[in-house]
């Protein structure tokens, strides 16, 4: 339901193009928003959902949002702390993820921070990196770059680089290895400070979609058949959302249990439940799965 008395709409800013743009938009085709004239030329208008869409470059996004011409965005946590710009952090969004770490050429022999004193690192983070090396009280040389910046120990503009890693792959390719993590990063919504009342009833819409569609994807439904003696132990082992769902069979002494469990524990609590004599074990995707 729309806000009453108002067609204001609220502005997000996407990534133009890439893997966030991509996953960002996803999210939005998952919490029902229908997109018009989805070119990202520059903007797209929702059909169903008092939201439009800015199409701008990542590392633009937290500037735009201070300065009020995006009301809200999506970029990596890692350009937030790059840009240093005044916004609000309003939700980690689970996608996108990877770290921010430091590599070095994979012959040198690495002793730890104090490897990097007075050396030249090669970064497109430069504040990140600055501000990291200043709370551990050493002092190196920044060599800005704005890409490419596996190539730059080997071209000799530096002697170690700082830059995103997801698979590592990449550094290897390059004759490089990763020796130490200075931050983790994943998607994020951001807001400006200064969003007018209506436009914040629109994000918490927003959000409340936003955060059942994360809920889903963080947990699956499980229903399994038990015998009655043991429920106990696994209702200890299965709490769900509140309790487990419980009906008896027709079979005698036998109950099934319906429950919610937590994707990364779903293995582990398979096994515990296979050892109490739990049987036909089905586990299904959730949708949406509003709390």
């Amino acid at each position: 339901m729309f806000c009453k008395n108002t067609m204001e709409k609220l502005k997000l800013a996407v990534q133009k193009s890439g893997r966030l743009s991509e996953k960002s938009l996803q999210l939005l085709k998952e919490c029902g928003i229908k997109l018009l004239n989805e070119d990202r030329k520059l903007r797209s208008i929702a059909s169903n959902f008092q939201l439009e869409i800015l199409y701008l470059r990542d590392d633009d996004i937290p500037q735009y949002v201070e300065q009020g011409v995006a009301d809200t965005g999506i970029v990596g946590l890692n350009e937030v702390h790059e840009q240093q710009k005044n916004v609000v952090l309003v939700e980690y969004l689970g996608f996108a993820n990877c770290r921010l770490s430091l590599a070095i050429p994979k012959e040198e022999a690495y002793t730890g921070l104090r490897y990097f004193e007075n050396k030249k690192i090669a970064t497109s983070y430069p504040n990140i990196l600055r501000s990291f090396f200043e709370q551990h009280h050493i002092s190196v040389e920044i060599e800005t770059i704005g890409g490419s910046v596996e190539i730059a120990p080997s071209i000799g503009l530096s002697q170690a680089i700082f830059d995103i890693v997801s698979t590592g792959s990449t550094l290897i390719m390059n004759g490089l290895k990763e020796v130490h993590t200075v931050m983790k990063s994943e998607a994020v919504l951001i807001r400006n400070f200064q969003c007018s009342e209506n436009k914040m009833l629109i994000l918490e819409k927003l959000l409340f979609r936003i955060r059942a569609v994360k809920n889903a994807s963080e947990n699956k439904y499980i229903l399994l058949n038990a015998p009655n003696e043991v429920i106990p132990q696994i209702v200890q082992i299965l709490p769900g959302m509140k309790s487990p769902t419980i009906l008896p069979l027709a079979q005698e002494g036998w109950s099934s249990l319906h429950s919610v469990v937590k994707e990364d524990q779903f293995w582990d609590i398979i096994d515990q439940l296979k050892a109490l004599g739990a049987q036909g074990i089905l586990v299904c995707s959730i949708e949406k799965m509003v709390i």
